[in-house]
């Protein structure tokens, strides 16, 4: 009987090892697909699940990730190894448990361009936010919401928080893409028109790029002219290398 005992206890350990191993680690959903009135077609975003979500009914906070100038929704899983880090910190327990959410932006710098024509920071705020907390079992609060990107998205990290400082209670731009007055009037044509033409103007030099929906956009006219009391309900962690070009 013992002998037996001892075999069912080891037929159980081979079972339940696998499995608990594969509960530490969260699970990635990439290029889903949210249809946006707004901007008129499918936007992709890739999500990351946390370990325990689909074995608890819990409500979870979520961090939304931005990319960068040229990449898309699925740079921080290939490139930025969301998964491994996620896993790694809610396994020794650094972090809350949470949902984190990487929308594509394709060039659109987070903001709505100069025309109307391409509204991606309205989109962000009316639709997609909406979205992923009637979608997923998230805490909707600003209390529980954070965002955080890298260069375009350190940029769009800023804006959203500094715009929207009732939407987010933290920020955590990295290597963001901000510029000051004059790197932009003095930038060569063919550099704004390709990073920052589609976005602001294109074909346009000097002092002519501070319009006023540059302005409006500025970070540095954001932080100088915005309320200290309302700036002040979002906590930032700044963040850039450096040797990057973008200190």
């Amino acid at each position: 009987m013992k002998k037996r005992n001892k075999y069912l206890l080891l037929v159980s350990l081979f079972i339940w090892i696998p499995l608990l191993a594969d509960a530490q680690h969260g699970t990635i959903q990439e290029s889903l697909v949210v249809d946006s009135s707004i901007l008129e077609e499918d936007v992709q975003y890739s999500i990351y699940l946390p370990p325990d979500y689909e074995e608890s009914n819990r409500n979870y906070p979520v961090l939304y990730l931005l990319h960068g100038f040229t990449d898309d929704e699925t740079g921080w899983i290939q490139f930025g190894q969301t998964k491994a880090i996620a896993d790694k910190h809610l396994k020794s327990v650094d972090v809350a448990s949470m949902i984190i959410v990487m929308p594509d932006a394709g060039v659109s710098w987070y903001v709505n361009n100069y025309n109307g024509e391409v509204r991606y920071e309205d989109f962000f705020v009316e639709e997609f936010i909406p979205h992923i907390d009637e979608t997923y079992r998230t805490r909707p609060q600003k209390e529980f919401r954070a965002v955080a990107g890298l260069s375009m998205g350190g940029y769009g990290t800023l804006i959203m928080a500094m715009k929207h400082p009732d939407l987010f209670a933290a920020a955590a731009p990295l290597s963001a893409g901000v510029l000051t007055r004059e790197e932009v009037t003095e930038m060569e044509v063919e550099n704004w028109n390709n990073v920052f033409g589609p976005v602001f103007g294109e074909d346009l030099e000097g002092e002519e790029r501070l319009t006023d929906h540059y302005m409006d956009n500025s970070i540095l006219q954001l932080v100088e002219n915005g309320e200290s009391e309302s700036l002040g309900s979002v906590q930032y962690y700044i963040d850039c290398g450096d040797k990057d070009f973008l200190i």
